[in-house]
């Protein structure tokens, strides 16, 4: 995690490689790779892996708990991926039995975090790298995935202190990638093309949601 002075919840900073990568590659006949898919074969060229502290989470207060390796992909996001979403998830189910799927390796799918009811919030994957959470390769690769306890078909599994725990949360990852505080931009993972989810489901309550994520992103840090 970078020093980034600013923000509250000590934000890691996330840099820019893309032109030494297409370099080194170039320098070795790969010329014919285009630059974009040049800057994801970062973690193949000695010395260029960026920096990783084993417990280290993105944002400050969240409990780190590893998701297994086979329910996300190793990658260098945003010099690799550019990151323009976060796609909101109900787990359908408690926070423990969310925890225990996500490091199941036979799952096959995890996302970067988990919100509880009561408001504390889990990281298993970081937001470097590449969640298998939206059941669509082009989205997973480009957004942050966000968990929240609960059933789609019980409005009273929907708190106060989730909502404000994850609106503070989505309101930190839109200022770390300049991802516009809307709903092209914020979504469910019913709108993610080619699912065949329902959640958040019919009472997460959008309206709340987004005035809390403004409130959040325009607060002095």
């Amino acid at each position: 995690m970078g020093q980034r002075k600013a923000p509250k919840d000590g934000d890691r900073k996330v840099g820019r490689r893309a032109l030494l990568i297409g370099g080194t590659a170039a320098a070795v006949g790969s010329a014919v790779l285009a630059r974009d898919e040049l800057a994801r074969l970062w973690w193949r060229v000695p010395g260029m892996e960026k920096p990783r502290k084993a417990g280290e989470v993105d944002f400050a207060g969240a409990r780190w708990v590893a998701a297994s390796d086979a329910n996300w992909r190793r990658a260098d996001r945003p010099d690799d991926y550019g990151v323009g979403m976060v796609i909101i998830h109900v787990t359908q189910g408690s926070h423990d039995s969310a925890v225990k799927a996500f490091q199941d390796p036979g799952h096959k799918a995890a996302a970067h975090y988990i919100v509880r009811q009561d408001g504390r919030i889990t990281q298993m994957i970081r937001e470097l790298d590449v969640a298998y959470h939206a059941g669509n390769r082009d989205y997973n690769e480009r957004s942050v995935g966000i968990e929240h306890e609960g059933f789609v078909d019980r409005p009273q599994d929907l708190t106060d202190e989730m909502y404000e725990a994850s609106a503070r949360l989505t309101a930190r990852i839109c200022a770390r990638y300049d991802i516009p505080v809307d709903r092209e931009h914020i979504i469910g993972h019913v709108e993610v093309p080619g699912t065949d989810h329902t959640d958040p489901g019919e009472h997460w309550d959008w309206d709340r949601y987004m005035k809390l994520v403004r409130e959040a992103r325009t607060a002095p840090a």
